[in-house]
């Protein structure tokens, strides 16, 4: 498994930030699955998506000041997926990290799980970006 940290400036507030990063929202964000359901349940809220053939399922969990969210279920890209979304005020705006870890579970997992967390990143720099182009 591969963690990476991606993190930026975003000119709201973190109330505005919470209210922006709804479970669906985050993943249309990240651009790689489109959202084809969302489920409510045991505090938790669970997007299934999906893009060319291969369908994920999402549990997200809110957190103190921020969302925790992993793949669950045996349908994925990943052997093993999750993210934390945390964000704090920051000088007139608020400062989001978003943090992941990723396994494929395939051999080599020196070359394929840094290959993982090279396109991860590039996932959570796009939805850091977005959040950061809608909120202004």
């Amino acid at each position: 498994m591969r963690e990476v940290t991606v993190e930026r400036f975003v000119g709201a507030t973190p109330a505005e930030v919470r209210r922006a990063l709804e479970p669906s929202v985050v993943v249309e964000y990240e651009g790689s699955f489109e959202v084809l359901d969302i489920e409510e349940r045991d505090e938790a809220t669970f997007v299934t998506a999906g893009a060319r053939g291969v369908g994920v399922a999402l549990r997200f969990e809110p957190r103190e000041a921020g969302l925790r969210y992993e793949q669950v279920g045996d349908a994925g890209p990943f052997d093993e997926m999750w993210t934390d979304l945390t964000w704090a005020a920051d000088d007139e705006g608020t400062r989001v990290t978003a943090t992941s870890g990723v396994g494929l579970g395939l051999p080599l997992a020196a070359v394929t799980d840094r290959v993982a967390a090279w396109k991860r990143r590039g996932e959570l720099d796009r939805a850091l970006a977005r959040l950061a182009d809608d909120l202004g």
